[in-house]
């Protein structure tokens, strides 16, 4: 699919014909982080993709509990074409950024810190044991 957003929907690089390693080498220009890359480690935001897109009535596709893809082979990502787009991960969350995160979305504290459980950069058990 990233290649024919390349080619054909995107048409910046029209005339691309790179071969099976340059693919794997990532030679080509543009990225496509999927919801669960490095870059954006919290995979709730595939509720809101998946919503918009209709995604269940469209194409069947569901998430789990735990926001997996269902069936297993579905994907999702951003694209990014600029030339210069290069991968690259996030840094740990701090609490004043996690109370952010759970305004924006109208959690509670408790459920933001689930969801970006691995990326905290502070112990919440400890936090509200204090």
């Amino acid at each position: 699919m990233q290649e024919r957003v390349r080619r054909e929907l995107w048409v910046y690089a029209p005339d691309e014909n790179l071969s099976s390693a340059e693919l794997i080498a990532e030679k080509y220009r543009g990225i496509r982080p999927a919801l669960d890359y490095p870059a954006h480690p919290v995979h709730t935001e595939k509720g809101t993709l998946l919503q918009l897109l209709d995604a269940e009535a469209r194409a069947g596709v569901k998430l789990t509990e735990s926001f997996s893809m269902w069936p297993e082979s579905s994907v999702s990502g951003l694209y990014f074409s600029h030339p210069e787009s290069r991968y690259f991960g996030t840094d740990k969350m701090s609490c004043d950024q996690v109370e952010d995160c759970a305004r924006r979305k109208g959690w509670s504290i408790a459920e933001a810190e689930h969801w970006a459980l691995p990326l905290l950069n502070y112990d919440a058990k400890a936090k509200d044991a204090a």
